[in-house]
């Protein structure tokens, strides 16, 4: 019996030793895991500041870029927006980076407006009806007001703003003589388009088309515009979507033709139309194109009278009260877009304003959005 005992209590005290054994070797994985984990708390506490600090030199590596280019961004602008011929009469404003003047008005340099923590959402009323809208303050770089500013749009013979500044960078001589196409005058009359009236073989200066093209929207005026320019209207739609590129609007915008018929590729946002005005506005011959009320073309065997042309706009809007004076206009309609209007204003604290609109149900309609969005600001 003493033999069976002192066996049973040695098996129990190598169980006790076992044991503790077990409980050691437990408290020792425990205290590695903690280890572990305290080291790989350590290490991602590291990786974070590493990241931080990084991100803060960045930060203050672009801001002092920056600055040091910033004269240099308004050089490059000149050098590249504005046609060479003009260069001298575009100055850079003293004290004032980017910043340049477009005739006795003082533009913000670029292509690229803001909303501001002032930008206001254009309401919808019995005097506003567009269903489009945008102001722009071109002297700040900043929109002032909007109503699905950022939507895709037809822009319909708004286009044609696109169309004489692009012909404007690519033709010098304005009294070269041209003589309308049959291709001219049949894309008008197959596409149903407004037209300024020349005939086949009638014998025009470069200047005519211009002013056919913004006052009386004329569909043969801008086709033949497009040929002088570049020989074809698809090698002169490629050079309209180049320039919207240039203006940094190719991810919104997009044209297929030079005149503004419908097509589903055909298309900006009122926000791009603003832009392109400004570029236009900018460029000298543009703005005086657009800006004139009544253009004569002079007498030739074909009209013998002449042709008296008429921006039907501007002569409409100068008896409205809009706060300043509307300098520029191109209007435009189809039954997509509505009736459509992009304008330049000068008001009478001589701020510079670019309006444009779409989504009207009458020409009268636009007018008046435009009156009661340029008294808003």
């Amino acid at each position: 019996m003493g033999n069976i005992d002192l066996d049973d209590e040695e098996i129990r005290q190598r169980r006790e030793r076992r044991n503790q054994r077990m409980k050691e070797e437990k408290r020792r994985q425990m205290q590695q895991r903690l280890v572990a984990r305290l080291v790989v708390f350590a290490g991602l506490f590291v990786l974070v500041l590493v990241l931080l600090v990084n991100g803060m030199k960045k930060i203050i590596h672009s801001d002092e870029e920056i600055a040091e280019t910033q004269t240099e961004v308004v050089t490059e602008y000149i050098a590249e927006d504005v046609p060479e011929t003009q260069r001298d009469e575009v100055d850079v404003v003293e004290n004032e980076p980017g910043a340049v003047m477009v005739g006795e008005q003082e533009f913000v340099a670029g292509y690229e407006m803001v909303e501001t923590g002032d930008t206001f959402t254009i309401p919808t009323s019995d005097d506003m009806q567009s269903e489009y809208a945008i102001l722009v303050d071109a002297s700040t770089g900043t929109i002032v007001g909007e109503k699905n500013a950022f939507s895709r749009m037809n822009p319909a013979s708004m286009t044609k703003i696109l169309t004489v500044l692009v012909a404007a960078e690519q033709i010098e001589d304005l009294d070269a003589e041209v003589t309308i196409s049959q291709e001219a005058v049949d894309y008008s009359f197959a596409n149903d388009c407004s037209n300024v009236g020349f005939e086949v073989g009638e014998t025009v200066k470069v200047r005519d088309l211009f002013y056919g093209t913004i006052l009386s929207s004329g569909a043969d005026a801008a086709y033949e515009l497009a040929m002088c320019a570049a020989g074809s209207q698809e090698a002169f739609v490629a050079l309209m979507n180049q320039k919207l590129e240039e203006l940094g609007l190719s991810d919104t915008a997009h044209v297929t033709n030079c005149v503004g018929i419908y097509d589903e590729n055909h298309y900006c946002t009122v926000y791009d139309m603003a832009m392109i005005l400004k570029a236009a506005v900018e460029n000298d011959w543009c703005r005086e194109v657009m800006s004139a009320h009544v253009y004569e073309i002079p007498a030739s065997e074909v009209h013998p009278e002449g042709m008296i042309l008429s921006n039907w706009f501007l002569r409409r809007i100068e008896d409205k009260d809009t706060g300043g004076e509307v300098l520029c206009a191109k209007t435009g309609y189809v039954v997509e877009s509505g009736n459509c209007c992009a304008s330049y204003q000068i008001a009478e604290d001589d701020t510079p304003y670019l309006c444009v609109t779409g989504g009207a149900h009458s020409s009268w309609r636009c007018i008046n959005d435009q009156v009661t969005i340029y008294n808003m600001p």
